[in-house]
């Protein structure tokens, strides 16, 4: 894609999206009947985790892993009275590999944050708006599932690959779904299959993700939120002179939250064995004051 045609695209993502505005972005379409609604996907109660082990080994993918870091622990104590094992965390949130929520204030893009926020917001004590506090009551909605490699018949999407908005379009009607206002979608490309069969890789440099044409999908559909098993970019990158432009235009022109980096091994199996690819999905980040981040487990209720 073209310098030219990427802006062209995104002036008319951001004029078809020009409702998502505020703090809370596109989820001001996720209301409490679409959350009441969504509710209704609940049939066997059972939960299951869409996000990946925390990353603590160094390696081509994970430059900067978490630390994790013991204060306190058996060999410390004696036999007498009360003692507590304690431990203290420290991660680079947006790292690739860690599953992770990017708030609005993450993408400056032309000096500015989603709906023209002055990116002087963003300092070096932290961002004053768009941050993942206006995250602070949680997410909670009708998820989707929609599976690339299934419709494609492979394991996984080679480093490179992208999904187009044909692609999504095609996943739904293979799997007999439908992606609809006030929406989750999560888009599976076999990224953490891979990493785990085939061994980790510099992801920076390649990976499968969208097509930056997809987020036409989100926008006709009204979608709130975008969670991929990757990094919902492809690398390199499709457009000329900008590096992430899925992230540009989900949360700078319309306004949805990314969640990067998830999994999807475990969800997959059960949505294809019960023939029924929505559920309902709750999304908690950490209450981090003035943060553009924050780790996450999001929980899958089928």
């Amino acid at each position: 894609m073209t310098a030219d045609a990427f802006d062209a695209l995104y002036r008319r993502l951001a004029s078809a999206t020009a409702w998502a505005a505020g703090e809370r972005g596109a989820l001001i379409a996720l209301t409490p009947r679409h959350v009441a609604a969504a509710a209704q996907e609940i049939r066997s109660g059972r939960t299951v985790t869409l996000a990946a082990p925390v990353e603590t080994s160094t390696g081509p993918d994970s430059p900067e892993p978490a630390r994790h870091t013991m204060v306190a622990w058996s060999e410390q104590a004696d036999d007498q009275g009360l003692h507590f094992a304690r431990d203290s965390f420290a991660m680079n949130v947006h790292g690739d590999t860690d599953s992770h929520l990017d708030a609005l204030c993450h993408v400056i893009y032309h000096g500015t944050l989603h709906g023209g926020v002055d990116a002087d917001r963003v300092t070096a004590d932290g961002a004053t708006a768009l941050t993942v506090e206006a995250l602070a009551d949680g997410i909670a909605g009708r998820g989707v599932l929609l599976d690339i490699p299934r419709l494609r018949g492979v394991p996984w999407l080679e480093p490179g690959e992208h999904v187009s908005a044909e692609d999504l379009a095609a996943a739904e009607r293979s799997q007999g779904t439908r992606v609809g206002e006030g929406d989750l979608l999560f888009v599976r490309v076999g990224h953490r299959r891979r990493r785990a069969e085939e061994g980790p890789w510099h992801t920076a440099r390649a990976r499968a993700g969208l097509h930056p044409d997809a987020l036409e999908f989100l926008a006709e559909r009204r979608v709130v939120l975008l969670g991929g098993d990757a990094n919902n970019d492809t690398a390199p990158s499709a457009v000329d002179g900008v590096d992430f432009p899925v992230h540009v235009l989900a949360m700078h022109a319309m306004g949805v939250h990314l969640l990067d980096y998830l999994q999807f091994e475990d969800l997959a199996p059960l949505c294809a064995a019960e023939e029924r690819w929505s559920f309902f999905c709750v999304v908690a980040p950490l209450r981090l004051p003035a943060a553009t981040g924050s780790p996450v487990n999001p929980i899958a209720i089928l």
